[in-house]
C-alpha cells in the first residue's frame, strides 16, 4: 500500500457533526478524492486506491455516521441532500481547488449527484460499480436473487419476512449473495472485513432499507438516469461481469455520459480494486493522467 508515504489526517465539521478523513501520497498528479460506498461502509475497503498515490495524493474520508467519524443517532441525517452537503463541506475544508472524483457503489451515487448538483474543481468522474435509478437496481437484484439456488432464495425470503435476519441460515445465505455478487476473491482481504466491522448499521437502514431485497428507504426513489447527459466532466464507468450492478445498467449510464469511457472487469463483481487490482491499476492510471491538465 502506502507505506513510507506521506500520510496526514485529521477531522471535519459537517452537517451533522465531523468527520474523519485521511490524505495520502502525493506527485505531479491531481488529487484523487475517493468516496466510499454502503452507505455506512467505511474507507477501508478501498484503501487499495493508496497504490495509486505514488503519482498523486489520494483522499479518504469516511463519511458521517460510520469509522472513524462521529455516528450520531438522529436518522433525519441520512437523506441524499445531506449527503451531498457533507461532500462539498469536506471538498472546501481541505480546499480541493482541481481534483479527481472516484466513487464506488453508492459513493458512486453520491459522486454523480454531486457533480450534477455542485459547482466545484471537479475535473472527472469515475463512477465505479454503481447504479443511477434505484427503482431500475431493485429489479436487477431481484432478478439476480432469482438466479440463486431455490434454499439460498427461500432462505432469504422466509427470514426477512419473518423479521428473523439475525439467524444463522439467513447469514449464511447472504454471504452467498456477497460472494457471488460483491467480492468473489476469497478470502475476503483483511480491508474489506475490517470496513464491515466498522459499518453504520443505521445509515444503511434508514437511507436504503433492510437489505439490497426491500429499499424502502429515504432514497428508495433516487434516479438521475435521465440527468447523466448533463455530467459535463470527462468520465470513466467501471462495471464488473458479476456486478449486483449489472453491467447493463452500468453501459446505459455510460451511453447518456457523452464521451465518456466504459471497462467492463470480466473477473470482478463489485470491487475490481480488489478483484483484478492489475487491470484496475492500468485503467485508472491512463484515465487519471489523460485528464491532470484538463
Amino acid at each position: 500500500m502506502a507505506d513510507g508515504m506521506t500520510q496526514l489526517r485529521g477531522t471535519i465539521p459537517v452537517p451533522g457533526g465531523n468527520v474523519w478523513f485521511k490524505r495520502v501520497g502525493g506527485g505531479a498528479g491531481l488529487p484523487l478524492l475517493a468516496v466510499h460506498g454502503g452507505p455506512g461502509l467505511p474507507h477501508n475497503y478501498i484503501s487499495s486506491l493508496e497504490r495509486l498515490a505514488d503519482e498523486r495524493e489520494v483522499i479518504f474520508w469516511d463519511q458521517l455516521g460510520c469509522g472513524n467519524s462521529e455516528c450520531p443517532s438522529n436518522v433525519g441525517l441520512w437523506t441524499m441532500a445531506r449527503s451531498v452537503a457533507e461532500m462539498d463541506a469536506v471538498v472546501q475544508a481541505l480546499g480541493l481547488n482541481r481534483f479527481h472524483v472516484f466513487g464506488n457503489s453508492w459513493g458512486g451515487m453520491l459522486a454523480q449527484q454531486y457533480v450534477l448538483d455542485v459547482t466545484s474543481g471537479a475535473v472527472s468522474l469515475t463512477i465505479s460499480n454503481s447504479i443511477a435509478s434505484i427503482p431500475q437496481f431493485s429489479e436487477i437484484v431481484a432478478r439476480l436473487k432469482a438466479e440463486l439456488n431455490a434454499a439460498t432464495q427461500s432462505a432469504i425470503d422466509r427470514h426477512e419476512a419473518a423479521g428473523t435476519t439475525y439467524s444463522a441460515e439467513y447469514q449464511d445465505a447472504i454471504r452467498t449473495w456477497n460472494e457471488t455478487y460483491l467480492c468473489r476473491l476469497l478470502p475476503w482481504p483483511k480491508e474489506l472485513q475490517e470496513a464491515y466491522r466498522k459499518s453504520g448499521a443505521e445509515i444503511f437502514e434508514t437511507m436504503f432499507g433492510p437489505s439490497d431485497f426491500h429499499i424502502v428507504g429515504t432514497i428508495r426513489s433516487w434516479d438521475v438516469l435521465d440527468r447523466l447527459p448533463e455530467i459535463a466532466l470527462p468520465t470513466l464507468v467501471l462495471a464488473g461481469r458479476f456486478d449486483e450492478c449489472a453491467p447493463e445498467h452500468m453501459w446505459e449510464m455510460h451511453q447518456r455520459i457523452d464521451g465518456s469511457r466504459f471497462e467492463l472487469f470480466e473477473s470482478s463483481a463489485h470491487m475490481p480494486f480488489i478483484e483484478e487490482p492489475h487491470r484496475f491499476d492500468q485503467v485508472m492510471r491512463d484515465f487519471l493522467r489523460r485528464h491532470d491538465d484538463v
